[in-house]
C-alpha cells in the first residue's frame, strides 16, 4: 500500500487528546502507556487507507506507546510476542496495522518471540531501549567533539554483575549467564556457557539466537527478532536479539520447560544454512567458528 500521510498533518494524537485511562509510567522524559488502540494513537482514516482497512486496523492494539513527555508525540509503539504466521489472519491483521502506522508516521519496534511477553517482560525492554536511546543522544554529542574519545557504547559499559563479577552491566541476559552456571554446578545442563549469535537481514530484522546445551547431545534454543520501522534503539537490534533470545533461554530455564530440545547436530546444521545465506545479510556472517559440531 502507498503511504501518503504524514504526522505533520497531524494524524496522531497526542498525550492530552487522550482520556485518561492509566498513569503513565516516567523514564527519561519519556511517558510509558500499555495497551493503546490504534484508534487511540490515530485521529480518523488516513488518506491511503480505505475504510474497510482503518475498520480492522483501528482495533488492532500495541502493547506499549513511548511518548515524550514535553510535546506528548508518540516515540515509538511497541509489541512483543511470537512472530505471525506466512499466510496467517495475525499477519494480515499486522500488515494493516503496519501500512497505517506507516501512513501517519507513527515509529513502531516489534520484537517476536515464542516465549517472551509484554506483561513479563516489556517494561524492562522498553525502560531498556530508553535508556540506550538517551545514552546513544548524548554519545553522539561527545563523538562531534575532537577533544573528547569515542564512548563506549552503551551496550559494552562495564561494571559490577550480580554475581559479582565485572562485565557489561547492560547485558539483558547477565542473569540468565549467571543461572546457567549455577545450572551446571547442579547438574541440570550439560555446560556453563551460554551460546550465541546474531545477524541483520539486508530486507527484514534483525534476528538473534542463544542456546546452552542441556544434554551432551541436546540444546535449549531460543531465537528473537527485532524489527524497527522508522525507529532505532540506540544499540545494535542484531546484538539486542541475542541479548534477548538469552532473556527467553533463561525463562525456559527457570520454569524448566526444556522439553523440546534441538538436537546439537541439528543445531550446527541450522547454523550452517544460515552462514550460506551471507550475502542476504547486512556485514555478512561472523559466526563460521560455530559451524563445526
Amino acid at each position: 500500500m502507498t503511504s501518503i500521510g504524514s504526522d505533520d498533518r497531524g494524524w496522531l494524537r497526542t498525550v492530552s487528546a487522550e482520556s485518561g485511562r492509566d498513569t503513565p509510567l516516567s523514564r527519561a522524559g519519556q511517558r510509558i502507556q500499555t495497551n493503546r488502540r490504534l484508534s487511540d494513537l490515530v485521529q480518523g482514516r488516513p488518506p491511503g487507507v480505505t475504510g474497510s482497512q482503518w475498520s480492522s486496523a483501528s482495533r488492532a492494539s500495541f502493547d506499549f506507546v513511548v511518548r515524550s513527555a514535553d510535546t506528548g508525540r508518540a516515540v515509538v509503539a511497541v509489541e512483543i510476542g511470537p512472530v505471525a504466521a506466512p499466510g496467517s489472519a495475525e499477519q494480515r491483521a499486522e500488515r494493516l496495522k503496519d501500512a497505517v502506522s506507516e501512513a501517519v508516521g507513527l515509529p513502531v519496534l516489534r520484537i517476536g518471540s515464542p516465549t517472551l511477553r509484554a506483561a513479563e517482560h516489556g517494561r524492562r525492554l522498553v525502560e531498556y531501549v530508553i535508556d540506550a536511546r538517551a545514552y546513544a543522544a548524548g554519545s553522539a554529542v561527545v563523538a562531534a567533539s575532537d577533544d573528547e574519545p569515542v564512548p563506549t557504547g552503551f551496550r559494552d559499559i562495564l561494571g559490577r554483575l550480580p554475581d559479582g563479577r565485572t562485565g557489561a552491566v547492560n547485558d539483558l541476559g547477565a542473569l540468565t549467564r549467571a543461572a546457567v552456571v549455577e545450572a551446571y554446578v547442579a547438574g541440570r545442563v550439560a555446560d556453563p556457557i551460554v551460546r550465541g549469535l546474531h545477524v541483520r537481514w539486508a530486507d527484514g530484522p534483525a534476528q538473534g539466537w542463544s542456546w546452552v546445551q542441556v544434554r551432551p547431545d541436546a540444546c535449549l534454543v531460543e531465537r528473537v527478532s527485532v524489527t524497527e520501522h522508522r525507529f532505532s534503539c540506540g544499540i545494535d537490534p542484531a546484538r539486542l536479539a541475542e541479548d534477548l533470545a538469552t532473556v527467553a533461554v533463561g525463562e525456559r530455564l527457570r520454569e524448566d520447560a526444556v522439553a523440546e530440545l534441538v538436537p546439537r547436530a541439528e543445531l550446527t546444521a541450522q547454523i550452517v544454512a544460515l552462514g550460506r545465506r551471507r550475502d542476504e545479510l547486512v556485514g555478512g556472517f561472523a559466526f563460521d567458528h560455530l559451524c563445526a559440531d
